[in-house]
């Protein structure tokens, strides 16, 4: 049950509020009772930006500027543990502040499931939602946009941000207008489109015709007249069919004049437009790396970058705050205040990284507030296959939504807020992430590895990354997942039963290749076949609950769309332990004389340190060939 249950008639607060206040009464209704404490809403007449909540006698008063403060203070109230917490005022340090959500790499949210989100983003506080789309919107005439991958319609966008809306939620299109668009140029009807892999052909008439369309049907569906186009990353451009066209020209050229056209398609729509900063910074730097602090801009460069286009400088990986301060000055001498994008760790792995996700996101605020910025959002993307359900990761937004009404983190009503938000235990979210700090992990609040994808997906006849581990994990994964078994039985902790599923099945494999080969180099067919009736048929029992439970959670967040790429790595590891089982079982009956998988000797192809070792995916994993 709740710390505090209120009585709220949703029908008597200002009209603004009634809908999303009436639909997160029906989401939560364990902490709504008509013998709770009565709440009565009342907007200030100054119209200020801030949120005052008073509790007299049996009645709480919620004064607030915007519907984000009244849903922001109903959350906080959600989660006080008494009375003396149920008087708070509070003003948020950012006019836009907000997530963006990945729904291109595979996992594409379910309407009701992104109506699930923005509820819980609104108590949260936060006043803005992206949903990050390549091709997975709908773009009339153009058949292969989203095709076979869950693309969203127009209605369906549509009645997003009308929820999103009621809410206090501003969205708007977050799409690509130059670079990350494999997924459409793959199509032979898009070929010519394409200058090199994954990058449209600029300098094209067809090409600004094609875009026009896309930011069309993409701003169509929202209210908002802002647009966020992209052209992140757009390595190689002015080299491949490009350069066959038109020559060798300098690429900081064909950017700004590329960019100067997607400018002029929004403005004669009435769209504000941002980009992503990190190609100028690329652009300058020898190494073409973002955060190269010998970069150097040509001041003519500068000078012809569009003014009226913001740059949205984005940084998940520094844990250092004079870092973030120093590339924030570094944005302002390209000529305009720039939009912070920090990272929720949601990518290239199956759990969200929470910790070093606090550290980024704690230095990064920090910065934010030293310099002033008033427009900052939170990532979440879904590299590799969007294996991570983005609503395990909420505890990492709702850090980041603390740090935007405060000046730093109070831990105790971090985790009384989260339970409000979410109804779940925060700390136990970030225990869950101890499946990636194992022995040999120094500092794991300042690594981004995914051991744990590592360790799951690795073949386990092959195992590439064994020799990167010199102590053994077994007995860290056999605690942790007694932990995370008993944290799953609390109310809203229901998530955590897969972390614990997932760190049973590594308890398993961990040692399951080092553990064979030894028993067969010493010619101990007797431990051969123990482990084979023990550890791996077990394995094979837990993997096999682990894939149920992880559809489970697929088909109750995301369109179907996409869960095949999910599905078929996990079709791939249950072929392989199914043929593991089926040699073992001729080798120790003497059908067959050697198992040449084990008399492979492995070697430490990866850096030995694990806080350094990098994000591998699945396609490194599961094979040492080049042949995928």
């Amino acid at each position: 049950m709740p710390s505090s249950v209120y009585a709220l008639n949703h029908s008597a607060a200002p009209s603004e509020l009634q809908q999303g206040l009436a639909d997160i009464q029906s989401d939560r209704r364990e902490c709504f009772s008509s013998s709770g404490t009565k709440l009565n809403f009342v907007k200030n007449s100054d119209g200020a930006r801030k949120l005052d909540v008073r509790r007299e006698n049996d009645a709480i008063t919620i004064r607030y500027g915007t519907k984000t403060d009244a849903f922001r203070a109903l959350g906080r109230l959600m989660g006080a543990p008494d009375a003396k917490a149920q008087t708070f005022s509070e003003t948020c340090r950012f006019d836009l502040f907000g997530v963006m959500i990945d729904v291109s790499r595979n996992g594409v949210l379910r309407v009701d499931a992104a109506k699930s989100l923005l509820r819980r983003f609104a108590l949260m506080g936060l006043n803005m939602c992206l949903l990050y789309s390549e091709d997975t919107y709908e773009v009339p005439g153009e058949p292969f946009f989203g095709y076979l991958r869950g693309r969203y319609t127009e209605d369906e966008l549509r009645e997003i941000d009308t929820y999103a809306g009621a809410l206090g939620i501003e969205m708007f299109p977050c799409i690509q207008a130059l670079a990350h668009l494999e997924q459409i140029l793959q199509w032979p009807p898009y070929h010519d489109y394409k200058d090199v892999n994954g990058v449209l052909l600029a300098e094209e008439d067809r090409t600004i015709a094609l875009l026009d369309k896309m930011i069309t049907a993409a701003s169509k569906p929202f209210r908002s007249k802002r647009i966020h186009v992209g052209m992140d990353e757009a390595h190689g451009i002015g080299t491949g069919r490009y350069k066959e066209r038109h020559g060798e020209k300098p690429p900081f050229e064909i950017l700004n004049g590329h960019l100067k056209r997607v400018r002029d398609i929004c403005r004669a729509k009435g769209l504000k437009p941002m980009i992503w900063s990190d190609m100028y910074f690329r652009l300058g730097s020898k190494s073409h790396d973002y955060y190269d602090k010998e970069w150097s801009i040509p001041e003519s460069v500068v000078k012809d970058i569009p003014k009226d286009v913001e740059l949205v400088y984005w940084d998940y990986y520094h844990c250092d705050q004079a870092f973030y301060e120093e590339w924030i000055e570094r944005h302002r001498k390209l000529g305009s205040e720039p939009l912070m994008a920090g990272g929720v760790w949601t990518w290239n792995r199956l759990w969200p990284s929470l910790p070093y996700t606090i550290t980024t996101t704690n230095a990064c605020m920090k910065a934010c507030k030293a310099k002033g910025l008033k427009q900052v959002f939170a990532t979440m993307w879904g590299d590799d296959g969007m294996e991570t359900d983005v609503t395990m990761a909420l505890a990492g937004v709702q850090y980041f939504a603390e740090h935007g009404y405060a000046d730093s983190i109070d831990e105790k009503l971090l985790s009384d807020n989260y339970r409000g938000t979410c109804g779940g235990e925060y700390q136990d979210f970030v225990e869950a992430c101890k499946m990636d700090a194992v022995p040999g992990v120094a500092k794991p609040e300042e690594s981004s590895n995914n051991i744990h994808k590592v360790l799951l997906w690795q073949d386990p006849l092959l195992a590439i990354a064994d020799p990167q581990f010199e102590i053994s994990p077994r007995a860290h994964y056999a605690e942790l997942t007694k932990k995370l078994s008993a944290a799953a039985s609390k109310p809203g902790n229901e998530l955590i039963g897969f972390a614990a599923v997932l760190t049973r099945v590594l308890e398993l494999k961990v040692d399951l290749r080092r553990d064979l080969a030894a028993a067969y180099r010493g010619g101990d067919k007797k431990k051969l076949a123990a482990i084979q009736s023990g550890d791996l048929k077990a394995l094979r029992a837990e993997v096999e609950k682990l894939w149920k439970l992880h559809r489970q959670r697929w088909m109750a967040v995301y369109k179907p769309f996409g869960w095949e790429v999910i599905e078929n790595r996990y079709g791939g590891l249950r072929a392989r332990l199914e043929t593991l089982s089926e040699r073992l079982d001729a080798f120790v009956t003497g059908t067959l004389p050697k198992m040449e998988e084990f008399e492979a000797d492995l070697v430490r192809a990866l850096p030995q340190n694990l806080d350094g070792l990098p994000n591998l995916n699945h396609s490194r994993l599961k094979t040492a060939s080049e042949i995928k």
